[in-house]
């Protein structure tokens, strides 16, 4: 097979449509990565960092449209629904969440290529795929796996303090606001709850043995945000 050729991750638990998928992409050339459930779908993900990824929402374990937020939380991969589920509804919340395009089943092979070809040709003219995990000295935060660790030992947080780190380590070096930390995380609602931020912080450099006035992770930047170092 072609070195350069994409690679398509499918996720879907019937094992004839990932069949009926693997030889047809096969024979456009295509390398083929399959994934029964949801979990092990994000797992090769992050493994092989395909150039696109077909998903099902009917999985036996993470709902699709769960499996969908959480790629999106690290990565921008080009994502094709491939689904049963027909109704309005379910393609906004889809797309909303993150999904390039969707096609229902049953399907027509011949469009469903042509879906592909165009998704892969918008990311090849698109931005670079975002990293899996991002290191800041010995910290490492692993978007796919939402862990983070600490000279080799995971630190367990909630899923505000996660939030936050992300957020942080997705513009490692770089300022976030606390309005958008605020929004993003807890919502618009929230832009001015800035005391949530606050107490956010403060545990996670307490879990992180970071010392506020001198941080070598999460440093203020006064009366505007935070920002996580590049190097620590």
């Amino acid at each position: 097979m072609n070195s350069n050729a994409s690679t398509l991750l499918v996720i879907d638990d019937e094992p004839q449509i990932r069949k009926f998928l693997r030889i047809s992409l096969s024979a456009q050339g295509y390398r083929v990565v399959e994934a029964a459930n949801g979990r092990e779908g994000l797992e090769q993900a992050a493994l092989v960092q395909p150039d696109l990824v077909v998903l099902d929402l009917g999985l036996p374990d993470l709902d699709g449209q769960e499996v969908l937020r959480e790629l999106r939380e690290w990565s921008s991969v080009p994502v094709l629904v491939l689904s049963v589920r027909a109704s309005e509804g379910e393609k906004v919340l889809a797309l909303d969440g993150g999904a390039n395009d969707y096609v229902t089943k049953p399907f027509g092979i011949q469009e469903f290529l042509a879906r592909v070809r165009v998704l892969l040709r918008q990311a090849g003219e698109g931005e670079p795929q975002r990293e899996a995990r991002v290191d800041s000295g010995d910290l490492s935060v692993d978007f796919a796996y939402r862990r983070v660790s600490l000279a080799g030992q995971e630190i367990a947080l909630t899923r505000k303090e996660y939030a936050v780190l992300a957020l942080l380590a997705r513009h490692l070096g770089r300022v976030v606001t606390q309005q958008q930390l605020l929004r993003d995380i807890w919502g618009p609602s929230h832009a001015e709850d800035s005391h949530y931020l606050r107490v956010v912080v403060g545990h996670l450099r307490h879990k992180l043995g970071d010392d506020p006035a001198a941080p070598r992770f999460i440093v203020t930047e006064a009366g505007v945000g935070y920002r996580l170092r590049e190097s620590a």
